[in-house]
């Protein structure tokens, strides 16, 4: 499987905010993730990279 796993920048770490994703949306400001679990999460952020190597988002906060 290749679904990436999400992180958010804080105060310069990367923290993680949601594992195996499998679908991301972009909805204005927010940024809306479902996993292959059907968990999902909802936040304010923009995307800053994407490795694919790594099955890395690193999403950047507003």
């Amino acid at each position: 499987m290749c679904e990436a796993h999400a992180f958010i920048l804080k105060d310069g770490k990367e923290e993680q905010l949601l594992e195996n994703v499998d679908e991301l949306e972009v909805e204005g400001d927010k940024i809306r993730m479902i996993n292959i679990f059907g968990e999902q999460k909802i936040v304010k952020a923009r995307i800053k990279s994407y490795h694919n190597q790594e099955s890395k988002i690193i999403l950047e906060a507003l």
